[in-house]
């Protein structure tokens, strides 16, 4: 079955990194476009970016644009969100997602 495992998220201060990583599982991960959303604390979900098969950038949020980059190994199985320059208001438990399959979520707390 398909399964997505999130990692990486944690607390942060404003400015600082975080690298998220997503292990994917029980399907050909390489034919797959892969996205990474989010979701803050009484808000809508938001795609935050998503990512070809083959590794081209399909999309980023206006919001994360030149901050955050995502990327992939295909031999690996794994999607990366690069994130950079951190905010507050991208406190969020962040998602791995394929299609309709979603991995627990990673959350990640931007506060001094």
């Amino acid at each position: 079955q398909v399964q997505l495992v999130e990692s990486g998220g944690g607390l942060v201060q404003p400015g600082g990194s975080l690298r998220l990583s997503c292990v994917a599982s029980g399907f050909s991960f390489a034919t797959y476009l892969m996205s990474w959303y989010r979701r803050a604390p009484g808000k809508e979900r938001e795609l935050v970016a998503s990512i070809s098969a083959p590794g081209v950038v399909y999309k980023y949020s206006d919001s994360v644009k030149g901050r955050f980059s995502i990327s992939r190994d295909n031999a690996k199985n794994t999607v990366y969100l690069q994130m950079n320059s951190l905010k507050p208001e991208d406190t969020a438990v962040y998602y791995c997602s394929r299609d309709d399959y979603w991995g627990q979520g990673t959350q990640v707390t931007v506060s001094s």
